[in-house]
């Protein structure tokens, strides 16, 4: 009879957790997508009176609207953030796609940008998608130091994963960058999407660190959470940089 009480205390408990984790990846993705939306008004708005962003110009850091849709996104980040501190990556992961709808609709109505029967279907998918993975998102296992995660890290199957992820970003940077990176848009989405994968890892881990040292269990003297940190911020700044130049 305890056993059983203690496993609905369990999973009421982990369910809680998805909860926040759930809510805080939808606001995540409102913020992100509105975000995308206010940039490109003030990517627009430089380009129409200097360099233009795709050509090497920095004109819109003097862009207040730029700002602000930079501070958007900052904020919509640091809901994604802590939702991983909540939910599985698995869970919130998929959300983000819900930043697509949100960004599809409004600049149908601020970017005059008509969405077609493809884009529609595109929507719908991700809809479809996002939900079906949610509904059927497995249990995260419990970690209790950075050290495991560093151990799951390291695995062979991991490390040729990584490896893989950084010879084909370094390719798309080096060489299809600057030959079609102005006429294909493909190549800043590659880079944005593969570099994407390797924020997502390392901001669950530095998520999970800053969980457990709340909880009591410091985890600031292990070079480990630093190394993640490290990796995250180095991510996101390559992913900020290129996902303003198409």
């Amino acid at each position: 009879m305890a056993a059983s009480s203690s496993s609905l205390v369990s999973i009421e408990a982990s369910f809680s957790e998805n909860l926040k984790g759930f809510i805080l990846a939808v606001v995540s993705s409102a913020f992100i997508g509105s975000s995308f939306i206010v940039k490109k008004l003030g990517l627009q708005r430089a380009g129409a009176s200097g360099i233009r962003a795709r050509s090497g110009g920095y004109g819109y850091l003097k862009e207040p609207l730029w700002w602000i849709g930079m501070i958007t996104m900052i904020v919509g980040e640091l809901a994604n953030f802590v939702a991983y501190m909540f939910a599985p990556a698995v869970l919130v992961t998929p959300l983000g796609a819900l930043s697509i709808i949100v960004s599809a609709v409004l600049a149908h109505f601020f970017l005059k940008e008509k969405l077609q029967k493809m884009g529609i279907l595109g929507c719908v998918l991700c809809i479809v998608g996002s939900t079906l993975i949610v509904l059927h998102a497995p249990g995260e296992s419990s970690l209790t130091s950075v050290e495991e995660i560093w151990e799951l890290a390291t695995q062979p199957a991991f490390l040729l994963y990584l490896a893989s992820a950084i010879a084909i970003v370094l390719v798309l940077i080096l060489y299809c960058e600057p030959r079609y990176g102005q006429t294909n848009i493909m190549v800043y989405i590659g880079i944005c999407s593969i570099i994407g994968s390797l924020t997502v890892m390392s901001i669950k881990a530095v998520g999970i660190a800053i969980k457990l040292t709340i909880e009591g269990s410091s985890q600031a003297a292990s070079f480990q959470t630093w190394v993640f940190v490290m990796v995250a911020i180095t991510c996101i700044i390559t992913q900020l940089n290129y996902l303003n130049k198409p």
